[in-house]
């Protein structure tokens, strides 16, 4: 892997160290401290989640016109202020306010690192995917081990910790990223895009294989809101909840040369990789519907992660080979924007389901969503193969 990859690796652990601080707990931070219901803690998470909606694609756009460096500094300097305040002032309705402005910050350096990923290491196609996707959970792995032991103290310590990771996160930006050239949409570029206004197959495609990719993530979100609670009411601890987040990390880190010897034996195509990581997703959440103990937890949690290495990395690569030359940006910020709208709606929907019918209807649901993301991935991409066998016989 080239040297601007291996720093946006870095980066990225960085700044998803200091975020899963905080993220796992929003909801318990929410309902248990601040003393809201799970329907007020999910409308909080959407709010957040609808901030993160707008910097993505906003991050998208900054990426296609004013390169990488700029658009990640000035999404780091956003979430950096925001954390500030929050370390300070943390109670309601401080909490939602801040934590909104945030969710804007941060969802504008996703889309950009990925682009940029794909931008720096063209030819790797989705290995620079995956290395941002383990580079992720490594951050997921360790700040989620260390945020359960630090809140059990207290959580202003989690906001503290949060804004000193973000701090070491700008100044590698600053320093690291300098360099680092992206191509952003020349004239030309912008010309060849006039020229396919007419078709817009693959961004179709796009959006029809997103539709998956968000009630994938209703269904994941589950486990930061509506589980993460559930858990607390049957006894399991805090530290054996971020646990289960260390547990999540780790096997991604640990667990990608397994996949990827899995992938080359069953899944050799993209969609085929998407589609068996959403029936892993259904094994897992019809195990967590029975839990009743941390040893239930951890087995459907250790199922659930097998289940996102095959998604997760999967669909930003599938972006990144449909985006028209100078519009990668752009193609990563609809990517990262459907997923952080699977989050904005899962906390709320899942609150609801929960407070009107209790647990068991949600698994019903959740079930429901997933085999439906199945049918999306099996014809999001119809059309171009409808376009392309009419180019060949032509």
């Amino acid at each position: 892997m080239p040297r601007a990859l291996w720093m946006i690796i870095f980066g990225m652990i960085i700044n998803v160290t200091g975020s899963s601080f905080l993220w796992p707990l929003n909801a318990i931070y929410i309902h248990g401290h601040l003393g809201k219901s799970l329907s007020v803690a999910g409308l909080v998470l959407m709010i957040n989640a609808g901030a993160t909606v707008i910097g993505n694609l906003v991050g998208g756009v900054l990426f296609d016109k004013i390169g990488g460096y700029k658009s990640i500094l000035t999404g780091i300097l956003i979430s950096l202020v925001a954390l500030i305040g929050l370390t300070f002032y943390h109670g309601w309705p401080h909490y939602v306010i801040f934590l909104t402005i945030i969710g804007l910050g941060t969802g504008m350096v996703f889309p950009a690192m990925f682009a940029m990923a794909g931008a720096v290491w063209p030819e790797g196609g989705r290995k620079s995917f995956n290395a941002v996707y383990i580079a992720q959970n490594l951050g997921v792995a360790i700040g989620s081990g260390l945020g359960g032991f630090v809140a059990s103290y207290s959580f202003d310590y989690i906001f503290m910790a949060n804004t000193f990771m973000y701090i070491l996160f700008f100044l590698v930006a600053l320093f690291g990223y300098r360099g680092i050239h992206a191509e952003k949409a020349t004239q030309s570029n912008l010309l060849e895009q006039s020229k396919m206004v007419k078709n817009r197959s693959k961004l179709t495609a796009l959006l029809v294989l997103c539709i998956g990719y968000v009630l994938c993530w209703v269904a994941y979100v589950q486990w930061q809101a509506t589980i993460s609670s559930y858990t607390q009411d049957i006894g399991i601890t805090l530290k054996q909840y971020s646990l289960l987040w260390t547990v999540n990390g780790g096997l991604i880190v640990l667990g990608q040369p397994l996949l990827n010897v899995a992938i080359k034996s069953f899944a050799k195509s993209l969609k085929k990789q998407i589609i068996i990581g959403i029936l892993i997703f259904i094994c897992s959440f019809l195990i967590v519907s029975t839990a009743s103990s941390f040893s239930g937890f951890l087995v459907a949690m250790i199922i659930l992660t097998v289940g996102e290495m095959f998604v997760w990395p999967a669909v930003p690569t599938i972006a990144n080979d449909l985006a028209p030359k100078g519009r990668e940006g752009f193609y990563q910020g609809i990517v990262n924007s459907m997923a952080t709208g699977g989050r904005m709606i899962g906390p709320v929907l899942g609150g609801m389901l929960v407070d009107l019918w209790g647990m068991s209807m949600l698994f019903t649901v959740l079930a429901v969503l997933l085999f439906v993301s199945i049918f999306t991935t099996m014809i999001y991409d119809k059309k171009l193969k409808e376009k392309t066998s009419v180019v060949i016989s032509a």
